[in-house]
């Protein structure tokens, strides 16, 4: 009877394999348990025994194809006659073969390693995709479980991967700035893995051939022929390898046996790359400069990120909502005196007591008594939601865009409190860090364009608030006191956008005056505080 041996499962993930050396011949007459092959698999050097006595009939593979896992690897004939042309001599030596090479393995479980998939998990509710903004590891490195792998950005905030597992980075699938998708694989790790006890394990890695011993080669690569296909001759691992590169292999020297590629050829060919690569940037960055600054070609890149969510709400924002900007000018000689005599005492690494925690809490006493100003409108504006919560946001210019953390709460906290908060949110917003958390739930917002040094603006409404308001720099300049005399004084231009669906302007004017009044005069503030 003629039956076919299916290559069983050989290694989690693993589908197929090299095969490397037939250690049979067409025709030979084999026994239970014999090995048969020896294939290459991702993960190491595999032997594979004969699960019954008989004759080879057809081998299905030659040295250096790739074998598929479930597929027919070769065709053995078995019957009672075949058992019988063994000689017991025969059978005795080839049992005394294996009973050495496993004897004391019988009954132990051995640690052997496995290739994983990391899938890129669920990053935030709606969230599909992310930009791989910066990988923290690179291929080779060891990691332990809950290491930073990768910096990733959705289209609410920069989210830090942590690895699951303790193993050695085998494979990153992204570079940076391409878009990766969630639970697609993101990167591979090589994990160590119990066995199953050898004596009844399907395959078992093993020690390099006898002849590699003989001539002191410790390579699990054994040489063979040039595939009938034309392609490089190379392990899988090596292939693995070259494609980390990105390299053709076929262009890889190989300096084994019929042009075999080793890996220590692809790190070769891919130094002699690098060489070549700087010399180009070199000869490129020469013929820049003597080439007109007019003939040098333009440069495109995608939107994408923060970048890109940006563009889509203020798009969303201008074309939903009817603006109106209202301007006033703030006299803020009291306050800036108040600060710079607290500042001192009360700073620290933790808080850095800016402008900013007056600006706010000051905006939320106002908002106690002007709810319009503190709330959301439906899409079809048939519903306006007024909220309890003063959760007021802070645009800042972060490394990876324009973020908006807001302050929650903003009604219940000192402004120590608040200035607390700040220095966190700050701190985070600029290394790119901010929690999604922390981006959520905004109900009105501060543009602080003055940091940069403009003096009026018309902000766009952070949808789906109703209002926000831009701070200008702030400036000496003089004014005239009650007695007609010229003083140099602090001033500020402050620049309000609302929404004219459930905003008007005196509405808008009358909140701007109680909010002016709690910052030029910080004892009103104090006073109506609780």
């Amino acid at each position: 009877m003629i039956k076919e041996f299916i290559l069983p499962d050989i290694g989690e993930g693993v589908v197929e394999c090299e095969l490397v050396e037939w250690l049979v011949s067409e025709g030979d007459i084999v026994v239970e348990d014999q090995p048969i092959a020896d294939v290459m698999t991702d993960k190491a050097l595999v032997q594979i025994p004969a699960p019954h006595a008989g004759v080879i009939k057809k081998l299905h593979y030659k040295k250096g194809d790739v074998a598929k896992v479930h597929a027919p690897l070769y065709s053995v004939e078995m019957d009672d006659v075949t058992e019988t042309k063994l000689s017991s001599e025969e059978a005795v030596n080839l049992a005394s073969v294996q009973n050495d090479s496993s004897q004391d393995d019988a009954s132990i479980s051995a640690v052997s390693t496995a290739i994983e998939e990391f899938l890129l998990p669920d990053i935030g509710e709606g969230i599909v995709e992310c930009e791989l903004v910066d990988w923290l590891v690179k291929e080779g490195d060891m990691v332990v479980e809950d290491q930073p792998i990768a910096d990733v950005m959705t289209d609410k905030a920069l989210v830090q991967i942590p690895a699951i597992k303790s193993g050695k980075v085998v494979k990153l699938h992204y570079r940076k700035g391409q878009l990766a998708q969630v639970h697609s694989p993101l990167f591979a790790i090589e994990v160590e893995v119990e066995s199953a006890p050898a004596a009844q394990a399907v395959s078992q890695p093993h020690a390099a051939s006898a002849d590699n011993a003989a001539t002191g080669n410790d390579t699990l690569d054994v040489e063979g022929t040039l595939p009938s296909n034309g392609k490089a001759l190379a392990s899988p691992a090596v292939r693995r390898l070259a494609r980390s590169y990105d390299i053709d292999l076929a262009k890889v020297p190989g300096t084994g046996k019929h042009g075999r590629v080793y890996k220590e050829d692809v790190e070769r060919y891919r130094g002699g790359e690098a060489v070549k690569a700087k010399a180009a940037k070199a000869a490129s960055s020469a013929e820049q400069i003597t080439t007109p600054v007019s003939h040098l070609p333009d440069r495109v890149e995608p939107i994408r990120g923060v970048r890109a969510v940006m563009a889509k709400m203020m798009m969303e924002s201008v074309s939903t909502i009817p603006h109106f900007t209202y301007c006033e000018e703030l006299d803020l000689t009291e306050l800036v005196a108040l600060r710079e005599s607290l500042k001192q005492r009360y700073s620290s690494d933790e808080l850095k007591l800016t402008m900013m925690p007056f600006f706010m809490k000051a905006m939320s006493l106002a908002l106690s008594q002007f709810p319009d100003i503190n709330s959301r409108v439906n899409d079809d504006c048939t519903e306006q939601t007024f909220f309890t919560s003063h959760n007021i946001g802070m645009a800042v210019d972060s490394k990876v865009g324009l973020l908006v953390p807001n302050v929650k709460d903003v009604q219940l906290k000192s402004i120590l409190d608040v200035a607390s908060e700040i220095t966190r949110l700050t701190k985070d917003a600029r290394s790119g860090r901010v929690s999604p958390q922390d981006l959520k739930g905004g109900t009105i917002s501060i543009s602080n364009i003055g940091a940069l040094g403009g003096t009026v603006a018309t902000p766009i409404i952070n949808k789906p608030e109703v209002a926000i308001v831009a701070l200008g720099k702030l400036q000496t300049l003089p004014r005239f006191n009650a007695l007609g005399e010229v003083e140099a004084r602090k001033i500020m231009q402050v620049s309000w956008s609302g929404d004219h669906r459930v905003i008007d302007g005196g509405t808008i004017a009358r909140f701007c005056n109680l909010w002016k009044q709690y910052l030029e005069q910080p004892q009103e503030m104090l006073l109506a505080m609780h």
